[in-house]
């Protein structure tokens, strides 16, 4: 077995949106954005997934700048490390930006958010601009209050890159329809959840195992108001998967209390 490593904090974003038919009404299903990460990242190359990644120092230093965020009372310094974190990897793989007006309290809207995202998005990415100053100098604040926690998941120990991750649902921001940094993640989708996961049973999506179970959680909720008010109804279990060898290959262990769609997992061969 790998030897075990700390686990790294890290959160990322469910974004979601009604779906809607040609004619403009609902289909009675939801549509989250998701991406496909480049074949040479590290981690979960290939894989669909939720935008989000590792929290940073950056994300520390705006902690310490009440006049950065909005919707943070009663939050822990780690807790809106976790959400600040969320929403600056959102807005670099996607574009999509959780923030209000400083001078007003609206929300960003998507022109706006465009703007920003031509002007600093790139230089934001190669790491040659702060998220801090990006806030500071377009007179914005994250909007905290606008996520909503959903799970939370830490890697199983022995494996050689852990993480220690929030996921949060957010409703995406009115025409922001986000798109792929084509860096980290090579392809882009607003996509249902049931189909999502039907697609990693065919084989036409690779889904990670936590990335699936959220998926078939949140299929149950037919709008974004729904899933909302039922993310907020949760009493939030950290899952840690526990793997075991079979004869037939893998298997995981999670907390029948987590409330997900069971308790024991068969996950493949072993290669």
């Amino acid at each position: 077995m790998a030897e075990t490593s700390a686990s790294r904090p890290a959160s990322t974003i469910l974004l979601l949106r009604d779906g809607e038919q040609a004619d403009g009404k609902s289909r009675g299903e939801i549509e989250l954005f998701m991406m496909v990460r480049h074949h040479q990242i590290e981690f979960n190359s290939g894989a669909l997934v939720f935008p989000g990644g590792s929290v940073d120092a950056g994300d520390k230093e705006i902690v310490a700048r009440a006049d950065l965020y909005s919707g943070g009372e009663g939050l822990s310094e780690a807790d809106r490390g976790f959400r600040i974190a969320a929403i600056r990897e959102t807005f670099e793989e996607s574009g999509i930006l959780l923030a209000r007006s400083k001078a007003t309290g609206a929300p960003v809207d998507a022109r706006r958010a465009g703007e920003i995202a031509d002007a600093h998005r790139v230089a934001l990415n190669e790491h040659k601009v702060s998220f801090l100053s990006i806030l500071a100098d377009n007179g914005l604040q994250l909007a905290l209050d606008t996520l909503v926690p959903y799970a939370h998941w830490i890697t199983p120990e022995g494996m050689p890159k852990r993480f220690d991750t929030w996921f949060f649902l957010a409703a995406a921001p009115p025409d922001q329809l986000g798109a792929h940094d084509g860096r980290e993640s090579t392809d882009s989708i607003w996509v249902s959840p049931r189909e999502a996961v039907e697609g990693g049973e065919s084989g036409r999506f690779k889904l990670p195992f936590p990335t699936t179970r959220n998926l078939i959680r949140l299929a149950k909720q037919p709008t974004v108001q729904a899933a909302l008010e039922h993310a907020r109804s949760l009493s939030i279990v950290t899952v840690m998967p526990v793997m075991t060898k079979t004869d037939t290959g893998r298997q995981l262990r999670i907390p029948r209390e987590a409330g997900y769609d069971g308790e024991v997992f068969e996950v493949g061969a072993l290669g």
